[in-house]
C-alpha cells in the first residue's frame, strides 16, 4: 500500500494532485523523477555511486540505498518513474528529524541564469551563505499525546543565525516547545536534555559529521551542491540513557558534479560550519550547567 510519507520534513510533498515521493510498507522511497533532467541527474549520481569503487565502504553507510527506478502511478494518479531508494525513518517509532542543505552556493556551475538567481535569492534570505548552511525543516518527537513539534515552512525559510542555533538544541530537548527571547536568554528555553545521547559519543551525530569531514578533506570525486544532511533519531531510547540510534545522511543528489580533481569546498565549509554549531551546544552543556540541567546562557 503506497502513501505519503510520515515523517517528512522539507522538500515536494505528495497530495492534492501534486507530485510527491511515497513509501510502501516494505520501507522503499519511491521520489519521482523531476520533469527535467534534475531527475536524471540524481539517477546518474546514484548509479555512479553505487559502481565507483574508489568510495570508502564506511562513507557509503551514509548514503540511502538505491534499488533502481520504476514506472509506476504516482501520487498524482498517472504514471510517472520513480527512483526507488531506502525508507530512512521506516523503522523508526516517532522519529525525530532534521533536514539541513548544505554549502553557501546551492546551483551547480552549469545551471541557467534563471536558476542561479532563483537559488541566489534564497541563499541570501537565508542562512545559506552567512553560515554555509540552512535548515529546511525539523520534527521533535514530544510525547503520545502532544506528537510533534514542528515549525511550519514559512517560519523556516525567515530562520536568522540565532534562529538555527536555538532549532538545533530543539532538535535535542524533551520540551522543544519552549522558547527563549534571542539575544537576552530569558524563558526557560529548551533543556538539550538529549543532547548527550544524539549529538554526543562515538556514534552520535558530531561523530558521524567528522567522519564525513574526514572524508571530504580530502574526495575529489564528487562536487555535492544542494545536497542535505538528514538527522534522525528517537526520542524513546535516548530518555533511556541509551544511544538514541542517531544517524546522519546524505540526501538529494539533482546538482552533484563530478570534481575533477578539486576539493569541494563548497560543501566541506558548510560541513564545518554545522559541526562547530554542535560542538559549541555540547561544550555549553559540559561547562555551563544551569539549574535543573539546563544551559545558562
Amino acid at each position: 500500500m503506497l502513501k505519503a510519507p510520515d515523517h517528512q520534513v522539507a522538500g515536494h510533498e505528495a497530495g492534492l494532485g501534486k507530485l510527491g515521493p511515497l513509501i510502501d510498507d516494505s520501507g522503499r522511497f519511491y521520489k519521482p523523477l523531476q520533469g527535467d533532467n534534475r531527475g536524471s541527474e540524481e539517477v546518474a549520481f546514484y548509479e555512479s555511486f553505487s559502481s565507483n569503487t574508489h568510495i570508502p565502504e564506511h562513507i557509503r553507510k551514509f548514503f540511502p540505498m538505491y534499488y533502481g527506478t520504476k514506472i509506476m502511478k504516482a501520487s498524482t494518479g498517472v504514471d510517472h518513474p520513480h527512483m526507488v531508494l531506502q525508507d530512512l525513518t521506516s523503522a523508526r517509532v516517532n522519529p525525530s528529524v532534521m533536514d539541513i542543505k548544505i554549502g553557501s552556493r546551492t546551483w551547480a556551475p552549469d545551471a541557467s541564469e534563471a536558476y542561479i538567481a532563483k537559488c541566489l535569492k534564497k541563499d541570501r534570505e537565508t542562512t545559506s551563505i552567512p553560515l554555509g548552511f540552512r535548515l529546511s525543516g525539523l520534527q521533535v518527537y514530544i510525547d503520545d499525546e502532544s506528537r510533534f513539534y514542528k515549525p511550519d515552512r514559512n517560519y523556516m525559510r525567515k530562520t536568522g543565525p540565532d534562529d538555527v542555533r536555538l532549532l538545533l538544541r530543539k532538535f535535542v530537548s524533551s520540551n522543544p516547545s519552549a522558547d527563549m527571547e534571542i539575544g537576552t536568554g530569558s524563558g526557560p528555553g529548551p533543556d538539550c536534555s538529549l543532547a548527550s545521547s544524539v549529538y554526543d559519543g562515538p556514534n552520535g551525530i558530531l561523530a558521524q559529521l567528522l567522519e564525513l569531514k574526514a572524508w571530504f578533506e580530502d574526495q575529489t570525486i564528487y562536487h555535492f551542491y544542494a545536497c542535505s544532511f538528514l538527522f534522525v533519531y528517537e526520542k524513546r531510547l535516548g530518555l533511556k540513557g541509551a544511544w538514541s540510534n542517531a544517524e546522519v545522511k546524505l540526501i538529494d543528489f539533482a546538482h552533484v558534479t563530478d570534481a575533477n580533481g578539486v576539493i569541494d569546498h563548497n560543501f566541506l565549509g558548510g560541513l564545518c560550519s554545522l559541526t562547530k554549531f554542535i560542538s559549541d551546544i555540547l561544550s555549553e552543556i559540559k561547562d555551563c550547567t544551569g539549574t535543573n540541567g539546563q544551559v545558562e546562557l
